[in-house]
């Protein structure tokens, strides 16, 4: 697990290489968060010897003499009670090893390292669709293919795909329409036989820097519910700061995704009800001109009557 190196700690780090910081920050994540190490345990993760797995055991000592202690009666290395982690360790990436292992990109099956349950994804994209999509990103290429949307149905479309996007229960790309000349959102489960066009050339007017709402951050200030019964949880569950706000940025172009992820009420009165709404947008109006504001809970639009277009 590649992290960055504990800011409390001094920086002689910043002499290793990448794979020697990677095998100690695997080290420093085996003793913080399982309790135990092996020398299995590094050669196993990166396919070394014995002998080379207890070089880098011994590199970690050194660089942090006080974290280890070696248990005699079971042969492995236990963290010190004056344990201090050597990395700083993300809590998404800890999670995400914790729950789903170290995959290698080979096929392997990825085993949790606990006991751990989370959502099955229920819509992922078919790995021939993104395949194409991730490599015309990369290369800035447009593609031609099959999208079958609920306001116009199956349709052939060449589209400039700039990003992909998770909204928490699906994946899309945000990409430059050639058919209707805007920036839409095209889910990925909708597509069928994408191809790029190596040989067709992407105008200014289809990148990304020309991509207003792609562009366009927009601050949410949000706090606890103010019908929430137990508002002293709210507080505990998310990271408000000493006045009991919590301040995000996101991308206009993603706004109302991510408060409906978040099950925020948006209503100018906070007037939505149900313990699944623990958090509020102070101000609704911060959502103004974002092309999917109506998607967020509650939300009122000021423009009487606008509706967003079904993709």
């Amino acid at each position: 697990m590649s992290e960055s190196p504990n800011p409390a700690r001094s920086d002689p780090l910043e002499s290793l290489n990448r794979t020697q910081l990677e095998r100690l920050a695997h080290i420093d994540f085996r003793l913080y968060f399982l309790g135990e190490l092996g020398r299995a345990d590094v050669s196993d993760r990166f396919g070394t010897g014995p002998a080379a797995a207890t070089r880098d055991i011994a590199a970690y000592r050194q660089f942090a003499p006080n974290n280890v202690v070696f248990d005699i009666g079971s042969k492995v290395y236990r963290p010190a009670e004056n344990f201090v982690p050597l990395f700083e360790h993300s809590p998404q990436r800890v999670l995400t090893a914790l729950s789903q292992g170290f995959g290698q990109g080979l096929g392997d099956v990825l085993e949790p390292m606990l006991r751990c349950e989370f959502p099955v994804p229920l819509s992922q994209p078919n790995m021939q669709v993104l395949a194409p999509i991730t490599r015309a990103i990369h290369q800035r290429k447009a593609v031609r293919l099959g999208y079958t949307s609920v306001e116009s149905g199956r349709t052939e479309r060449e589209i400039v795909p700039l990003a992909l996007v998770d909204i928490g229960i699906r994946w899309h790309v945000r990409a430059f329409d050639r058919r209707h000349r805007q920036f839409r959102d095209f889910v990925f489960t909708r597509m069928d036989n994408p191809v790029v066009l190596s040989d067709s050339q992407v105008t200014r007017e289809e990148s990304v820097e020309s991509d207003d709402q792609w562009s366009r951050v927009i601050e949410l200030e949000l706090v606890p519910h103010p019908a929430h019964p137990r508002p002293e949880v709210v507080l505990m569950d998310y990271p408000f700061d000493e006045h009991g706000v919590m301040r995000l940025k996101v991308r206009a172009a993603n706004a109302g995704y991510m408060l409906r992820r978040w099950t925020v009420d948006c209503s100018p009165d906070h007037s939505l009800r149900g313990m699944e709404y623990a958090l509020w947008l102070r101000d609704a109006l911060s959502l103004y001109g974002s092309s999917n504001a109506q998607l967020a809970p509650g939300y009122r639009d000021p423009r009487a009557g606008t509706k967003i277009k079904a993709i």
